[in-house]
């Protein structure tokens, strides 16, 4: 079922909103191009960003998108299909005026061509065969003899070159990636590299025939058209592109080309909860999911999210402030009906409690000061004898202990996240791990303030609500995250919260407050 697409993509899409400035909702000024024909290179190979479909139709993400960016900018698109191989050379001596091919930012490529603004951020994967038991992971995959199909010239070229040497002959090449899949199916080759939202894609319409295999094989990676060095087109289309995310209608092709919404929108079956009331426990200490705003007033995701789910299954959400630290035994053992409170989905946890499905994809990063000169990398923190504040008991707290040892004296535990922020902000301590979402929204929220370093701690994870072992609550609960995932409601609380595309709002405590409490518990 694609809906569920929508979850495992949600990150990516999110990265697509918060990775490029934010704008205003403000009509932004667009230059006009005076009816200009604009000609783009194109392959009509690369699903689902360019390809055709069984009429022979040229289709996907670049023509619908090009076609709005010159609606907008007063252009007329001329597309014209170019091999892969040829591409960035014809560019870049002028024979195009841009290219659209899903072309990842490099500094290699900018050498020779100017790059848009990235459009989309993505990971590089391995597709093997829907019946392949041979390997289940990359490293199987590796250690073995098997043999990889790539397209030449590509970063999935070179990705294989990485990792099995340049002059290895397991590589194979074809002249296209429908060519290299269709080889995998045939079981010509035993996998084929590729960027996840291209392989979601083959997944998505080749279930019974092809899967993603393992954790992705790079860090993630930003896909831009190209152009010829010094155009002056390339500025227009950065501004089209900009207006395009400042009215959601970017995000719009986002979801019908990536996440395959547009014509699998199915109606979910909700259950009917007759009126009743449901104890909800939560913190109202970790936003952007819960907190309390200037007024003592708690807000967040969570609110919005869990009253939804209550108007759609009929049932009144009674929130429950409870403490971290003993939630989780707390609706093990029945005393709430369940918990939001951004938890990760655990196989320890769920020995104890149920979890309802992820909503959300996200990995753990370091957040320090802004004026952090002494550390760049996560590598060069570890190095170092530098201190990093948790939280007792989350998943952060867990992982600065597989870094740095359960019983490291440079862990330092703080009662909640926003007075470990506090913490990092005044020098108590040098950094503090947390999720990138909560991490892009205190950066958000304290640009000036603090910032995050280096890579991500932790492969990719997902957070779900918590339940009583066995309760019929938790089916009802994600038939209503199905319905919201549905008709896109919950990708709009997510954008709201996650992204800070509405106002700002207040935090649980003045700065001056928190930063008192931070000092004192550093300090005990």
């Amino acid at each position: 079922m694609r809906i569920k697409h929508l979850v495992t993509l949600l990150a990516l899409l999110l990265l697509v909103v918060v990775g490029v400035a934010a704008q205003d909702d403000e009509e932004m000024e667009l230059p006009d191009l005076g009816g200009e024909t604009i000609t783009i290179a194109i392959e009509n190979a690369y699903p689902p960003f360019n390809y055709l479909d069984e009429d022979g139709t040229p289709i996907g993400w670049d023509y619908d998108v090009v076609r709005e960016l010159c609606a907008r900018l007063n252009c007329v698109p001329e597309f014209v299909e170019t091999s892969w191989d040829g591409m960035i050379l014809a560019v870049s001596q002028g024979e195009f005026d841009m290219a659209a091919d899903g072309i990842t930012i490099t500094e290699e490529r900018a050498e020779v061509v100017d790059f848009s603004q990235g459009y989309v951020t993505l990971e590089q994967v391995l597709l093997a065969s829907a019946e392949e038991d041979r390997f289940t992971t990359v490293e199987e995959f590796l250690e073995g003899d098997f043999t990889i199909g790539v397209q030449p010239g590509t970063t999935n070229f070179f990705v294989a070159q990485d990792l099995l040497g340049e002059d290895s002959d397991r590589i194979i090449t074809f002249r296209t990636f429908p060519i290299a899949v269709q080889a995998v199916i045939a079981g010509e080759v035993d996998a084929a590299i590729m960027d996840d939202v291209a392989g979601q894609g083959y997944v998505g319409a080749n279930p019974d025939d092809v899967m993603i295999v393992g954790e992705s094989l790079t860090a993630q990676e930003e896909l831009g058209f190209i152009f010829p060095q010094g155009s002056e087109l390339r500025d227009a289309i950065d501004s089209g592109l900009q207006s395009m995310e400042a009215d959601g209608s970017l995000l719009e092709f986002n979801l019908k080309w990536f996440a395959g919404t547009e014509d699998e929108a199915e109606v979910v079956e909700l259950p009917d909860l007759g009126g009743e009331t449901i104890t909800i426990a939560i913190e109202n200490a970790y936003p952007p999911f819960n907190y309390l705003d200037e007024d003592g007033t708690p807000i967040g995701w969570d609110y919005d999210v869990v009253r939804e789910l209550c108007t759609r299954l009929n049932c009144v959400p009674e929130f429950v402030e409870t403490s971290w630290d003993g939630m989780i035994l707390a609706v093990s053992q029945g005393e709430f009906d369940m918990a939001a409170d951004g938890i990760t989905i655990t196989e320890e946890r769920a020995e104890v409690v149920d979890f309802s499905q992820g909503y959300v994809t996200l990995e753990q990063v370091l957040l320090a000061s802004a004026e952090e000169d002494r550390f760049t990398t996560v590598e060069e923190f570890l190095e170092g004898d530098f201190t990093i504040g948790v939280q007792p008991g989350t998943t952060n707290f867990f992982v600065a202990q597989d870094l740095l040892g359960e019983d490291s004296d440079r862990i330092i535990t703080f009662r909640t996240f926003p007075i470990a922020v506090q913490a990092v902000i005044a020098g108590e301590v040098d950094a503090a791990i947390m999720d990138d979402v909560a991490g892009q929204g205190y950066v958000g929220a304290n640009p000036d303030d603090v910032m995050i370093v280096g890579e991500s701690l932790t492969a990719q994870e997902e957070l779900g609500f918590i339940f009583p072992q066995g309760s019929e609550l938790r089916d009802a609960i994600n038939a209503g995250l199905q319905s919201m995932e549905a008709d896109g409601s919950l990708l709009d609380f997510n954008l709201k919260w996650f992204t800070g595309t509405d106002d700002e709002e207040g935090e649980e405590m003045d700065d001056m407050e928190m930063e008192e409490e931070a000092t004192e518990e550093a300090e005990g």
